[in-house]
């Protein structure tokens, strides 16, 4: 069910009264804004949530409360208000959240005034038991909710631990984000997952598909343009779900020409791909729209069929082959990259032997691998035919191998080759060096003038090649 909370997010949270002693003194209202207050947000996953982190950023921003100083906490300040963004995909990753609350946590018994907010995938999962086993935490909330934070944090300034995770439509939001780049831009298009993996906790913690409407779209992306970026990415967890929720339903391909048609914009990005909804059309998009990037992620997670059936994937490894095949036969230089389970429940030696055959067949540009490891409230974490850590991790390491030759192939190709490149920021390692990415999305370094580069297409001849970047010599800048 999902729940219209336009007039009143707060109404959707669960509230318990503190004592004044856990009473954090913030002051959110009439813009006084949070004066002096800092704050200090951590993002763990995917790019869904660094997206949230730079729209929560902008609404704390908006209040008056301001990113704490490197400076400032390598001079032993602490900022008043901690945010922890979380990701429930790996394993042990509560873990991880309650180790990074530690420190804040003692801060808060030490009677120093902190507010701690853990926020994202884990959030969502844990929910009030979070609050059980730390109490010291202010507010815990669901991505849902990333649109909202300044009026759950209202309650929290009243003096209660809030609880937000139930299920919510997602409203558009009038603050803006605080980007994490003044040249590339993320750009939600369709949030939450109807899909039900057998290994996925994604849809329990992101919610039902909601698209977005594509006049927010394309006004976001115009805005943006105007403030002179020169990328934008469009976000989903399943992107090729767009508009399949809205009456008369759309397709992504559309959006996509729509998109990659805003004046000024020169590079147009999208993630992620579902084999079992992404349309040859979309394939189609890419080739005939001049600012779409010749770059598809699209997971296969394994290469039986078997496995892919009890994964609940909806697909098989032939339709799999067939996009590959269009993206080949109409973008030849495209690259593809891909996500890849090894030691799912149940898989065979002849299984894993499949997914090694599908790489081999496809050699991809680059794919993320993991080793299967259960997640709360998934059916795959359950069942008795699970494979040994032992296997798993020999499987993975197998596969690793296979991924960076392949990396290293692909990338090989561009030795002596003229590619152009969209500057984003200096080469951190080498200051003298500025860093980009070719339209395949592959990294590039070349010497140049950051102040003078950044935002700026650049024609590099690359004379190295590493298994996962590229350097070359700085030929020339393009006119805008």
């Amino acid at each position: 069910q999902i729940v219209d909370v336009m007039v009143d997010v707060r109404k959707m949270a669960t509230r318990k009264a503190r004592s004044s002693y856990w009473m954090p003194e913030i002051s959110l209202r009439d813009g006084v804004e949070g004066g002096n207050l800092t704050y200090k947000m951590e993002t763990m996953g995917c790019q869904m949530n660094s997206a949230d982190s730079e729209r929560m950023e902008g609404q704390l921003q908006n209040l008056g409360i301001r990113p704490i100083r490197q400076e400032d906490e390598q001079g032993g300040k602490h900022p008043d208000l901690v945010i922890l963004n979380t990701c429930s995909i790996r394993d042990h990753a509560e873990q991880k959240v309650y180790s990074y609350i530690g420190p804040h946590a003692k801060r808060k018994r030490e009677g120093e005034d902190v507010t701690i907010i853990v926020a994202g995938c884990v959030a969502q999962q844990e929910g009030e038991a979070l609050l059980r086993r730390a109490p010291e935490v202010d507010l815990v909330m669901g991505p849902q909710y990333a649109n909202r934070i300044g009026d759950l944090l209202e309650d929290v300034q009243n003096g209660n631990q809030v609880v937000a995770t139930e299920p919510s439509h997602i409203m558009e939001d009038s603050t803006k984000p605080r980007r994490g780049s003044s040249v590339a831009a993320w750009v939600n298009v369709i949030y939450g997952c109807n899909e039900r993996c057998a290994f996925c906790i994604v849809p329990t913690t992101r919610g039902v598909e909601q698209s977005r409407p594509p006049e927010s779209i394309m006004t976001e992306i115009e805005e943006l343009v105007s403030q002179g970026y020169k990328e934008v990415t469009l976000l989903g967890q399943n992107i090729d779900a767009y508009g399949r929720d809205m009456i008369p339903k759309r397709k992504f391909s559309d959006l996509m020409r729509m998109a990659g048609s805003v004046p000024g914009l020169k590079r147009l990005r999208f993630v992620t791909s579902h084999p079992r909804y992404m349309s040859l059309g979309v394939v189609d998009a890419v080739a005939e729209t001049e600012t779409a990037c010749e770059n598809f992620h699209i997971p296969f997670q394994s290469g039986a069929n078997e496995i892919l059936e009890t994964m609940g994937r909806g697909h098989t490894r032939e339709k799999y082959l067939r996009i590959v095949d269009r993206i080949r036969s109409r973008l030849p230089d495209a690259s593809i990259t891909a996500d890849v389970i090894v030691g799912f429940p149940g898989e065979t030696e002849d299984n894993f032997e499949e997914t090694l055959s599908l790489m081999r067949e496809v050699v991809f540009d680059s794919v993320n691998t993991a080793a299967y490891s259960p997640r709360p409230n998934t059916p795959a974490a359950i069942w008795d035919n699970q494979i040994s850590e032992e296997v798993k991790q020999a499987r993975l390491q197998r596969i690793n191998k296979l991924n960076l030759e392949h990396a290293a192939e692909r990338r090989a190709r561009l030795y002596g080759k003229t590619v152009e490149i969209l500057v984003e920021e200096r080469n951190v390692k080498v200051p003298t060096q500025v860093m980009g990415r070719t339209t395949q999305g592959f990294i590039v370094y070349c010497e140049g003038d950051i102040d003078q580069l950044r935002g700026k297409l650049v024609n590099v001849e690359i004379d190295r090649c590493e298994t996962y970047y590229l350097s070359g010599k700085f030929l020339s800048a393009l006119e805008d």
